[in-house]
């Protein structure tokens, strides 16, 4: 959520490096990436440690060509994200699909690794985010995000005080006020 005056925890960065040139490959092929950081140092890191998996080029025998911050198209309408991600556990290595109804792409990302550290105590290092996508309201598989496209949807709010008109107000009353209407 948006909270007026909040610190954003993540960036997206879209990161592109290559292998070094050599005399065996002068046009070295470029890799894109986009990674969800707090600031640029930690991009690049994460950037040649998947690199690194992937493709097997280390920093020492690579460069990044370019690094740039996404801003969101529409950051004042929400949507619906899904969010593939693996991460380590105590017991091993897991796949997973986790759905998220936020204003942004970064606020979706740090709502998923809060939710990851609290639900199976996962930390940050421990999570690789593979692919975040917006999706439409009807490709929306978890009944939590459901039950929040209904139409018209509206929250009660059962405990109210009910005041008096301003003339007629008075400090103490005999009875306790009612809250339920």
């Amino acid at each position: 959520m948006n909270w007026p005056g909040k610190f954003e925890m993540f960036h997206e960065y879209q990161v592109v490096g290559r292998k070094l040139p050599s005399a065996q490959e002068v046009a070295p092929k470029l890799y894109r990436m986009r990674i969800f950081a707090p600031n640029v140092v930690v991009a690049k890191s994460r950037f040649w440690y998947f690199l690194k998996k992937l493709r097997k080029v280390k920093k020492a025998a690579g460069e990044i060509v370019s690094i740039n911050e996404i801003s969101e198209k529409r950051p004042e309408q929400i949507k619906n994200f899904g969010i593939w991600l693996r991460y380590d556990s105590r017991s091993g290595t897991h796949n997973m699909y986790k759905e998220y109804r936020e204003m942004s792409r970064v606020e979706a990302v740090e709502t998923c690794y809060q939710d990851m550290a609290a639900r199976h105590r996962a930390r940050f290092s421990s999570i690789q985010i593979i692919r975040v996508a917006e999706i439409a309201s009807a490709d929306v598989r978890r009944q939590y995000i459901k039950q929040l496209l209904t139409p018209k949807l509206s929250f009660p709010l059962p405990h109210r005080i009910q005041r008096a008109e301003k003339g007629h107000r008075s400090l103490f009353v005999a009875k306790r006020p009612s809250t339920f209407y």
